[in-house]
């Protein structure tokens, strides 16, 4: 897969969003307590920005009366309807087993490691013949 410099280190506060565009798609890039996120903007129920909604602490509880709390800033709510998401994951907590969100792998790279490459020009072989120069493809 290629890969795409959408930001800079620190550009994003820490536990909120920043929109951005590849190949056409809008992605909604969160940081959560200094780990970055990658998601489609785009709640699979109607369609709203996530990149709007609240990143939250999850909340379980095993009876009545008895919560605890785990993964501090790492649940997303959409901000039309409600509906949550894990941010590392795109699983929906609405029903898990049919709905997500399309989720890309985010990762602080330095500036160094990026123009080292792995970056390959594509080279074609090119022959002189009679008066024409032919590339072939």
């Amino acid at each position: 897969m290629a890969k795409h410099v959408v930001a800079k280190l620190g550009e994003i506060a820490p536990n909120s969003s920043k929109v951005v565009r590849v190949k056409g798609r809008e992605i909604a890039l969160f940081n959560v307590n200094g780990e970055y996120f990658a998601l489609l903007n785009r709640c699979p129920h109607e369609g709203a920005p996530l990149s709007y909604g609240r990143l939250y602490t999850l909340v379980e509880s095993d009876r009545p009366g008895c919560y605890r709390t785990s993964r501090k800033g790492e649940m997303l709510r959409c901000p039309w309807h409600g509906w949550e998401f894990d941010v590392r994951t795109g699983q929906s907590y609405c029903d898990p087993a049919r709905i997500r969100v399309k989720a890309y792998e985010a990762k602080v790279e330095s500036g160094a490691a990026l123009a080292e490459g792995p970056y390959v020009a594509e080279s074609f072989p090119a022959s002189v013949e009679e008066d024409y120069i032919v590339v072939e493809m």
